[in-house]
């Protein structure tokens, strides 16, 4: 299993963490993108003061830029990176696209699977001739496709946000990994069955993918707290995010047998009762969810992830002391990894 660290890069500050953390054993760094920092541009920089770690976006949303603008901006950073680049992508949701982008949230599973096919067809220096639910290029008319003018490059990993069974359909079929959310290794088959039913319907298996899965990382004394304090924040993802019905986080949840919890914060907060709502959110939804306690209570969380079959953990770190989470969180994952040499099957 390997550390991935979730950075937002802004500073010189953040700069040096990521080249922190690279030196400590992490693997990857994800720069992710909602609406205020894009995700490209920092790892662009990044590739100029790191040699090693893979530069990943945590997520791109599609739709925000044009199929061809997103593989021009991928190209470039996989050349300059010298081929670390993983472009992880989600199709966020309709606020964000709608009112913040100002283009339809339309057809997301087929956007997605669209996006990722121009994106190959351009990356690897075919005439770019795609036709198809969302797109098509080019228009009837118009002449011949456009090939890129500059040299193919070293294929780009591409991993799908995903957590909806069509979309986790659709990766398991065409994606390279998955990076998850709302996940507890207890209920994993929630998630990787859909993912295994697509990578059946393009004859290859689970295995073949990297599972990405966040976790806010905490070491500390007092998991009881940490995780209540972790459960209280999901008020705001479980009542705020989404139109009424489209919230894929509480989705998520309920279909790891928390639907009546989820269904009880949603009306408190749309009540406005905002602190009712954050004290309803159970506690497993924030512990069993993140990474949370000392060593030992991790370890044996790390295990469960293992376990599960996930191949990296992308640790979500905060304040002073969150290089030193993360090395800590590096040993750990070392140690569990040492106790079954055996790949797990998963």
């Amino acid at each position: 299993m390997q550390v991935g660290v979730s950075a937002v890069v802004s500073s010189d500050e953040d700069v040096e963490f990521v080249r922190e953390c690279e030196r400590v054993g992490a693997t990857s760094v994800w720069v992710p993108e909602a609406w205020g920092y894009d995700a490209l541009t920092p790892l662009a920089h990044l590739a100029a003061v790191t040699s090693t770690i893979r530069l990943a976006t945590g997520i791109v949303q599609v739709g925000a830029r044009s199929p061809a603008m997103l593989a021009m901006q991928a190209m470039s950073v996989q050349q300059l990176s010298g081929g670390r680049l993983v472009l992880g992508l989600g199709s966020s949701g309709p606020r964000i696209m709608e009112a913040w982008h100002g283009v339809p949230f339309r057809k997301p599973v087929a956007t997605m699977r669209e996006t990722i096919e121009i994106v190959r067809q351009i990356a690897r220096g075919d005439r770019l001739d795609h036709h198809g639910e969302v797109y098509d290029l080019p228009p009837d008319g118009s002449g011949r496709g456009i090939r890129s003018m500059v040299p193919p490059v070293e294929p780009i990993p591409l991993v799908i946000a995903a957590l909806g069974p069509r979309n986790l359909e659709l990766t398991g079929e065409i994606a390279d990994g998955w990076l998850g959310n709302a996940f507890m290794p207890e209920h994993a088959d929630v998630f990787l069955d859909p993912i295994r039913t697509g990578c059946l319907r393009a004859g290859r298996t689970i295995d073949q993918l990297d599972l990405v899965m966040p976790a806010a990382v905490e070491i500390t004394d007092d998991p009881e707290e940490a995780g209540r304090r972790h459960a209280d924040g999901h008020a705001f993802t479980i009542g705020a995010m989404g139109a009424p019905g489209k919230n894929f986080y509480n989705r998520a949840f309920s279909a790891q047998g928390y639907g009546d919890d989820v269904a009880a914060v949603y009306e408190l907060w749309q009540a406005g009762k905002r602190e009712q709502a954050a004290a309803r959110v159970p506690f497993d939804i924030g512990f069993k969810t993140n990474l949370l306690g000392p060593p030992e209570v991790i370890r044996e969380r790390i295990r469960l992830y293992r376990d599960a079959g996930i191949t990296t953990l992308q640790a979500k770190v905060t304040g002073p002391e969150r290089l030193d989470t993360v090395a800590q969180l590096v040993d750990l994952v070392r140690e569990v990894d040492d106790e079954r040499p055996e790949v797990p099957l998963r």
